[in-house]
């Protein structure tokens, strides 16, 4: 007679994750560890920060584990949070690089301090309202202004019309331009 181990599914593990079950825990990491941690690198093309945000991630899980609420699936939400996170890193990266050619072309005058801490504010406030944008709109925003990819090739990636992005785009630059209305003198 053969004996097969029964082993928790997702929905399983995670409600025993939220109850502070360690083995729970370790059992989710080790199923989905490597498989996220190839994920994030095709964004971050960097084994380390790929491993980072893996990890990052799982550790958010487990000391938010109480309130966390997954409506989705369990492998759909991890997958979904490294692939924001890389995208959250991959904007702040090119915010500092902005910022370091603008400083490094600035004139040696020493900034105003009132603008840096208006330009602290709107950057932000803008991250903060992309963030508000419904998922895929801000999927498609971010795959068009962050990777500088063209709307068909938009279109191509996510298995969507043009119109669609076309459409989606114009929704998200509306909205944004709604949520930014009180910094619009700044910019």
């Amino acid at each position: 007679m053969i004996y097969f181990m029964e082993t928790n599914t997702d929905k399983e593990l995670f409600l025993k994750l939220r109850n502070g079950n360690e083995p729970a825990f370790e059992e989710l990491f080790n199923k989905y560890y490597a498989s996220l941690c190839l994920f994030a690198l095709q964004f971050l093309h960097d084994h380390a920060m790929a491993e980072e945000i893996v990890q990052g991630i799982f550790v958010k899980i487990w000391s938010k584990r109480k309130q966390l609420e997954i409506g989705s699936s369990v492998k759909n939400y991890l997958f979904f949070s490294v692939r924001n996170q890389c995208f959250n890193l991959l904007e702040h990266e090119k915010v500092e690089k902005r910022h370091v050619r603008q400083n490094l072309s600035a004139p040696t005058d020493q900034p105003d301090p009132d603008s840096c801490f208006l330009e602290i504010g709107l950057m932000q406030r803008i991250e903060q309202s992309i963030s508000l944008l419904p998922e895929k709109r801000r999927e498609i925003f971010m795959l068009s202004r962050q990777h500088g990819l063209k709307y068909h090739e938009i279109a191509v990636r996510l298995n969507i019309s043009i119109k669609t992005v076309e459409a989606q785009m114009g929704l998200a630059l509306k909205q944004l331009r709604e949520m930014l209305k009180d910094y619009r003198d700044l910019m």
